[in-house]
């Protein structure tokens, strides 16, 4: 089984470079399931049925959250009533969503598992207890994919040692910048950060003005999603469906000349 993941998508710019690129590289790469970050969607913040069905029309699966996943009102009713969209198991129990579901493809079983980081985060529970909490719910699921949406790389790198073996694939998101240390042990495929999509001539996908402003002057800005510099980033994973057990990561780092937000 071929799995992509796709780092956290940003605003209307991220939205059409999955439309513009997706569905030619789930063909070219014979992609069976794919899975994108998608708490950056709406304007870069939050997540609305709009600009999901967006992307499950251009061939996203399953959307994986994170801390901004409830920055629009309009999405809450839709982020708590849509199986494909997921949201931090280990957030504010009053927050709609589900953490973690199960999925279907060709007659076989794929558990999707989505957390928070704890370190320079928020008052979230811990993503390792969480863990253990749900574990034995999806023991007998062999491929299961966790997305750690976290800030500090130790904590990411911390969790991967603790639960390798345990799961097919544990991808980081949030930093928006992808990482070189993708591998695999023990059966775990594992990248720290698998990037972002969107315009990445900016800070995190953000107009670099706007953040240098506020990084300068310190005062709160309204952040405008990026749109030079086009690219999307990602990983491919190969999973041996039997096992559960990774073969194969790559990461995917497309550029796109020309694309704007349009």
């Amino acid at each position: 089984m071929r799995v992509l993941f796709i780092g956290d998508i940003v605003g209307k710019p991220g939205r059409k470079v999955i439309k513009d690129l997706l569905p030619d590289l789930v063909k070219r790469e014979s992609v069976d399931f794919v899975i994108a970050n998608g708490e950056n969607l709406a304007n870069g913040a939050g997540i609305t049925e709009k600009t999901a069905k967006e992307m499950f029309d251009a061939g996203v699966d399953v959307l994986t959250g994170g801390n901004h996943s409830f920055h629009r009102s309009e999405g809450l009713d839709f982020i708590k009533n849509c199986e494909r969209v997921l949201v931090p198991i280990n957030i504010a129990r009053e927050y709609p969503g589900k953490g973690w579901n199960l999925y279907e493809r060709e007659g076989i079983k794929i558990a999707v598992i989505n957390l928070i980081g704890q370190v320079f985060m928020g008052p979230y529970e811990s993503p390792f207890y969480a863990t253990f909490d749900i574990l034995h719910e999806i023991n007998d699921i062999p491929v299961k994919i966790v997305d750690l949406h976290a800030e500090a790389t130790a904590e990411k790198l911390s969790y991967f040692y603790m639960f390798k073996g345990r799961f097919s694939a544990i991808i980081g998101t949030h930093t928006h910048v992808q990482t070189n240390d993708e591998r695999i042990e023990d059966g775990t495929a594992y990248i720290t950060d698998a990037g972002m999509t969107g315009g990445q001539s900016g800070v995190i996908g953000v107009k670099r003005e706007l953040f240098i402003k506020k990084m300068v002057d310190r005062i709160p800005v309204r952040f405008q999603p990026e749109e030079r510099n086009p690219g999307f980033n990602g990983v491919l994973i190969e999973i041996d469906e039997s096992t559960g057990y990774a073969e194969g990561i790559e990461k995917i780092n497309l550029k796109v000349e020309g694309v704007t937000s349009s």
